[in-house]
């Protein structure tokens, strides 16, 4: 046998225990969101200060959400997701965090309700959360965790794994870099997707039209679970 093989099956793990932690994580989840109501996950960098632009985008959409009616889901760290928080408590909304332990940038903002932070050890099962109670998404500027949830959400939709959902990208200057090379490369030079998948987002430039692209959605369609 080939001596990789053999030091790799020489290898004690504790996967099979682990999963008594993930369902764990998943019970209490699902036990705590399906409680909260309709809500709408905004993704965002955790790096953003608050005098950025974007980070006033965050709080002035999801105060929007939140007088529309909808609760405010972020991943519970600073930057963007601290300003999705701060908007949803000004707006008088569910201000839930879905909190999550890193070597580096996150530890929990202080405008996520008490009785809605969350703490998950697993990437996983959080994303699960994110999409799992979410009536839509609102994605501003950030790195890999945002693109990401963006694209786990998206994929899901187009794939018809969960209902179809508002997805809203806030920001032209950020995004339409990345929504050109979407039509032209991934659609028109390779065909790695339909013309009718670009409808499963739209890009605005302010946070009043983010809520409206939400808003006007459910003109048209019924609240509902996604899975």
């Amino acid at each position: 046998m080939n001596k990789v093989i053999k030091d790799w099956n020489d290898i004690k793990t504790n996967d099979s225990w682990a999963i008594f932690k993930i369902v764990a994580e998943f019970v209490e989840g699902y036990d705590r969101m399906a409680k909260i109501g309709p809500c709408i996950s905004v993704f965002g960098s955790a790096r953003t200060k608050p005098d950025n632009k974007y980070y006033a985008m965050g709080v002035r959409v999801s105060e929007l959400l939140a007088e529309g009616g909808y609760g405010v889901i972020t991943g519970g760290g600073p930057g963007i997701m601290e300003a999705a928080n701060r908007g949803a408590q000004k707006g008088g909304g569910k201000s839930v965090g879905l909190n999550i332990d890193l070597p580096f940038e996150q530890s929990h903002n202080p405008y996520i309700d008490v009785e809605h932070n969350l703490e998950f050890d697993y990437f996983f099962v959080r994303k699960v959360m994110f999409v799992k109670y979410a009536q839509g998404f609102v994605v501003l500027p950030g790195g890999f965790g945002t693109l990401d949830e963006l694209f786990e959400a998206l994929t899901l939709i187009q794939t018809k794994k969960i209902n179809n959902r508002p997805v809203v990208l806030v920001g032209k200057d950020y995004w339409t870099g990345l929504v050109e090379w979407i039509k032209n490369t991934m659609l028109q030079q390779e065909k790695n997707i339909s013309e009718k998948d670009l409808d499963l987002f739209g890009i605005v430039d302010t946070a009043e039209e983010a809520y409206e692209y939400i808003d006007d959605f459910y003109k048209s369609h019924k609240l509902s679970p996604n899975f």
